[in-house]
């Protein structure tokens, strides 16, 4: 569906000869916070995210840059009297490269291939009346991802985009462990859509 609506927009408004000069500058980035409760089990999950960006065109709608962000949730559990808390946290480092396609004179399509970065740890706490303790584990994590996208410019400073889906391979790797988790992430559907908003340094 999302294939004939992106063909239908290009037919739409056809090819122009709008670019995104070579030395601009973007300022970007991700912040997410979300919070879920059951309120018959006290079950909650919660999730903080803020990755700052920013991107310079080497080349004329072509453009690489460097995320740095930081990332951290927990989900907390409640069975027979005990508590279980996971929490997992990590430093986050998202190298990428950009390439812009020209649709209108203010809307184009992207491609963003990332190379995303975790380094971080697993704690598992467990409370009740005869068990009280802590595990820590460190990991490692690094993927590569595709993302394919929309952006919109406002003004010749301010676009809004949205990035359509995800596909991408990634490998978590504990420290004190032999084993490594290996995710794959093929999809385009509505959960996987973002959206943001980036400050252009204009030419």
């Amino acid at each position: 569906m999302k294939k004939v609506l992106l063909a239908g927009a290009i037919a739409l408004f056809g090819l122009s000869n709008a670019q995104i000069a070579k030395g601009t500058t973007y300022l970007s980035g991700e912040v997410n916070y979300s919070s879920t409760q059951d309120n018959n089990t006290d079950n909650k999950r919660e999730d903080f995210t803020i990755t700052p960006t920013v991107g310079y065109f080497v080349s004329t709608n072509f453009a690489v840059g460097l995320g740095l962000g930081y990332t951290n949730g927990s989900t907390t559990t409640h069975f027979a009297g005990a508590e279980n808390k996971l929490t997992t946290e990590a430093f986050v480092i998202k190298p990428f490269a950009r390439k812009y396609w020209t649709i209108a004179d203010k809307l184009y399509i992207f491609g963003q291939l990332e190379v995303p970065m975790e380094f971080g740890k697993d704690k598992n706490r467990v409370s009740s009346a005869l068990v009280n303790g802590e595990t820590e584990n460190k990991f490692t994590s690094i993927g590569v991802n595709v993302k394919p996208g929309l952006d919109y410019f406002l003004s010749k400073n301010w676009s809004i985009e949205a990035t359509i889906g995800e596909f991408g391979y990634n490998n978590k790797k504990y420290k004190d462990a032999d084993n490594s988790t290996d995710n794959f992430n093929f999809g385009l559907n509505l959960s996987s859509v973002t959206f943001g908003v980036k400050y252009v340094f204009a030419k």
